[in-house]
């Protein structure tokens, strides 16, 4: 696993030191359903990715970093309005996107937090996020969904499962670490794809929606961990 790019840090920091308040420009904000935690996101994901696309001249990740997804943020509120889950213990947010729930299971007291993401810019993400909030976070690249999450104490997935492809490797994985004794806590907004075996619902969040393309500005999103 490896940290946060010296490329893609450093495009992201430009970023936010970059003047003006259009749509296709990050800006530090509260979080809707969790204002404790500040965020780097864009007031409009899809235009500030075509804007970078065509400033960088190639295709770029879809930058699921820069909104904060419902998810994310139920599963963030569970943690900081229930410390002691995350309080004293070893934490791996998976696909953590922009930080959000790794940054509060670090205001939760977490020995220490992991956020893991495949993408790049979301390392560099996590890494300027929570350098904003104050808390220490360890951003790392690499796919991890092979391994077994050894040496974690409680693994946060929110909106992990949001294609049928994914979820049939994320499933497996939460199972894995599940058998090693860790706790796993999930935030789905009803994706369809969930067991109907496995997980139970613990919590049920009415979530605002800042993801691009929703129907709906609010979202139902459950909690539920490993049985």
């Amino acid at each position: 696993m490896n940290g946060p790019s010296t490329a893609a840090l450093a495009v992201l920091e430009r970023e936010i030191e970059a003047p003006g308040d259009g749509l296709d420009r990050l800006r530090l904000a509260p979080t809707p359903f969790v204002p404790e935690v500040c965020l780097h996101l864009a007031e409009d994901a899809i235009v500030w990715w075509a804007r970078m696309e065509a400033a960088a001249g190639r295709t770029l990740p879809p930058p699921y970093w820069a909104s904060a997804w419902a998810g994310g943020q139920a599963l963030a509120r569970h943690l900081l309005d229930h410390p002691e889950l995350a309080s004293g213990r070893r934490v791996l947010d998976l696909a953590a996107g922009s930080g959000l729930v790794a940054i509060a299971a670090a205001l939760a007291g977490a020995a220490r937090v992991v956020a893991n993401d495949i993408d790049p810019y979301a390392v560099a993400a996590v890494t300027v996020n929570a350098r904003a909030n104050g808390v220490t976070v360890a951003a790392t690249g690499g796919d991890l969904l092979d391994g077994d999450g050894a040496g974690v104490d409680l693994l946060l997935a929110g909106d992990a499962l949001y294609d049928g492809e994914l979820a049939g490797r994320v499933l497996p994985f939460l199972r894995r670490v599940a058998a090693t004794g860790a706790d796993v806590l999930v935030g789905d907004p009803d994706r369809g794809h969930l067991p109907a075996a496995g997980l139970e619902v613990v919590a049920s969040y009415p979530v605002p929606t800042t993801e691009p393309s929703v129907d709906s500005p609010i979202r139902r999103v459950q909690v539920l961990r490993s049985r």
